[in-house]
Order: C-alpha cells, then structure tokens, then sequence
C-alpha cells in the first residue's frame, strides 16, 4: 500500500467517477483502476462498487477512506513543516439532526477561518445516519440529543462504534410555531393545547424507531401528522399552517424576531445535546475550532449545563 495509491482512491471518491479522477490526477483510467484493484486485493476488501451506473463507495470503503485521509492530512502536514510543501485543500465533515445553531456554526466557520482551500461537508441527516457517518470516519463531528427515554440504546450504539459523546447544552422542549398563532402568545403549552393541530416531524427511514426520533417528544394520540426529510420543508410548512414541531428552542438567526416564535412545552425532561466523534480520531484544528464555535453559540444562549444525562 502507498501514499498514491491512498491519494487515488481519496481523489475517486471525491470526483465520484473513475474518468473524472484520472483527468484531476493526469493519469490514464487503466492506470488508475488498475492501482485500486490492486490495493483492493493487498487489502482484502471492495472499497469502490462497480455497476452500469458508475461507482459508489461500499461500507468498508467509507471506513477505509475515513482513515486515508488521516493519513494523507498527516503526511502533508509533515510535508508542509519540513519541506514548504503546498499542503492539500482541508477536508472536513459534520453529519447533524436539523439544528439551525450548527449551520450558523458552519458560517461562522467559513467566515472565520483563513484558509486558502478547503472541502467542508455539512449533512443534515436521519438520526442513525449521524451515527454511521461518525463510525465509519465519513464524517468527523456527528451532533444529535440523548434523553432518559433513549440514553441506554445510544450508548449502547456509541459504544459498539467506539465513539465518544461530549454534551453541549441541556435543555428543555419548545414548541416551535408561527407568528400569530394561537399557541405563540403562551407561556407554556401543554399537550392538550396541540393535540388539534399538525406535528411536523423528520422521517427517519429505516430505522424509524423512537429512539432515533428527532423531535424531543412523541405523543401515542396524535390526530394529524406530516413527515418531511429537510428543515427548509418544515419551515415552510411551519410559517404557512397552524402547525408546530418540537425542538431545543433555538431559533435560527435568519428568524430570530420574524416568522416563527418558540413556548416551552409543559414538561420536566430534560435533553442533552452534544457531539459525538471517534475515540480513535485525533481532532484536527479545523475541527477543534468548529467545537470551538459551536461552545460560543451556545453561550451565547445562556443554558444551563449544570445538569448531564450522562
């Protein structure tokens, strides 16, 4: 296995075709699929699938290139230090529930960091997504909530992928609903008050299981139900109905006094948000940094981080 062999398959992935990437790496395509079956075969594993369509990234090939590109940021790293060598764009990837607070973040991130190249990913997924993105080094940062209802089923999960869990705030759940709505001028809202009205939540697919839910609550006798996949859906949905979801209580800063307004709901439980990465993965600076931001936000906040589920 070498380093070019390595920075191949990064580039692949990248690119998302084999034609493409041997254009970026100035090779010809028999030379490049030849060095990654190749190192497919030392390895012992499929890291690309191959079909009609093209390629995709197998299971084991996300893990894999997880730890390629450590070793590709290290070694440029040292390149860097000891020979002046231009380093490589900065990869870095968060997978997250639908927070607003972390794309506010990640803007404060882009704004903020002076460096001539990068290749940021922010994904807005399905709760078990997060988790798989965060195990298999897809992703370097996953952010989500545990609760009492949930707490031993994730642990479980972060456990078993040698992951580790470091909370951010806890707070208590928000009603989320439009300006002018009959439950907005609230102090609190109880579950009798929205029982009439639209729950607007995330589908989670597959693992369409409570503990995976990204609302901090879920009701047995709920009337009326909308499943959406994106947070630009539910917004839109929220401003232009009588509906509401449930969340953290912080409102994105492009709504904050306009559009939606947030009442706590009537209710004890209380929810720790955090960040999960991988116990094995050193943090880079860009990751600290983000960290770093996301810890500002919520200071911003004023909650209160006395209390921990964990």
């Amino acid at each position: 296995m070498t380093l070019q062999q390595l920075r191949y398959a990064i580039e692949i992935a990248n690119s998302g075709s084999m034609n493409e990437a041997a254009k970026r790496l100035f090779v010809s395509q028999p030379s490049l699929s030849n060095a990654i079956k190749e190192l497919e075969s030392e390895l012992g594993i499929t890291i690309f699938e191959r079909n009609n369509r093209g390629i995709s990234i197998s299971a084991e090939g996300m893990e894999f290139l997880g730890y390629a590109r450590q070793i590709i940021e290290q070694t440029e790293f040292m390149e860097n230090r000891y020979t002046g060598k231009k380093r490589s764009p900065i990869y870095f990837s968060v997978s997250t529930q639908h927070y607003a607070f972390v794309v506010d973040a990640f803007v404060r991130l882009m704004n903020e960091r002076n460096v001539a190249e990068y290749n940021f990913s922010l994904r807005e997924t399905q709760t078990y997504e997060i988790i798989e993105d965060v195990r298999t080094l897809r992703s370097d940062l996953g952010i989500l909530y545990i609760n009492e209802s949930n707490y031993k089923v994730m642990n479980k999960l972060f456990s078993d992928g040698n992951l580790k869990f470091t909370p951010l705030f806890n707070t208590n759940p928000h009603v989320y609903v439009r300006t002018g709505h009959a439950l907005g001028a609230k102090e609190r809202v109880t579950q009798d008050e929205i029982l009439p009205y639209p729950y607007i939540t995330f589908e989670q697919g597959d693992n369409n299981s409570l503990h995976f839910s990204e609302e901090m609550l879920s009701f047995t006798q709920i009337q009326k139900n909308v499943k959406v996949t994106d947070r630009a859906t539910l917004t839109h949905l929220l401003l232009g109905s009588d509906s509401y979801t449930i969340g953290t209580g912080i409102m994105a800063s492009e709504l904050n006094g306009e559009g939606l307004v947030t009442v706590p709901f009537d209710s004890n439980e209380v929810f720790t948000v955090g960040w999960i990465a991988h116990k094995d993965r050193k943090p880079s600076e860009i990751m600290s940094g983000f960290i770093e931001i996301l810890n500002d936000l919520v200071s911003e906040q004023y909650f209160d981080f006395n209390q921990s589920l964990l």
